[in-house]
């Protein structure tokens, strides 16, 4: 396994990691970054718990390859808010109980935030598509999903 130094751009901020090409993003943002937001679910793309957006689009960070990643723009939950200046998505969440024991919501935050961006307005049908990927065992689907619309109802663009 070869390592070199590979460039990202995490949360507007330029840094760079010596790490295999291949090595997954979710363990270079967690293990190498200290980025613990993003979590790692199931490893194979099929829960959503570990989505990041990449170039402003929601992806699945367990299968994203560093080389991948390399010198675009990587926003994590961490980049959406601050515990002291919540993105509106965050604030949307809590108003509407939407997060019961968190696992997946990093990943559902990022997702609904890349949706918000690309359509400021969207529809229930077009939320819940967005969210599709995202596997929750709390059963809170419906709550984050009327989170998501009150959030684009207060103008919100990620």
């Amino acid at each position: 396994m070869a390592l070199r130094s590979v460039n990202l751009n995490i949360n507007g901020q330029l840094t760079s990691v010596e790490a295999d090409d291949n090595m997954p993003l979710v363990y270079a943002l967690r293990e190498e970054l200290g980025l613990k937001g993003t979590r790692l679910g199931c490893g194979q793309s099929q829960c959503g718990a570990c989505h990041v957006m990449l170039d402003g689009v929601s992806v699945p960070s367990c299968d994203t390859p560093l080389w991948a990643a390399e010198n675009k723009a990587v926003v994590t939950i961490e980049g959406l808010g601050q515990p002291d200046a919540l993105h509106a998505l965050q604030q949307a969440f809590i108003d509407e109980q939407a997060a019961q024991c968190g696992y997946c919501v990093s990943g559902i935050l990022v997702s609904a935030a890349a949706l918000l961006a690309k359509c400021p307005q969207p529809s229930e049908a077009q939320v819940r598509e967005a969210l599709d990927v995202h596997l929750c065992r709390c059963g809170a689907h419906n709550r984050m999903v009327r989170a998501v619309l009150k959030a684009a109802a207060a103008g919100v663009q990620a």
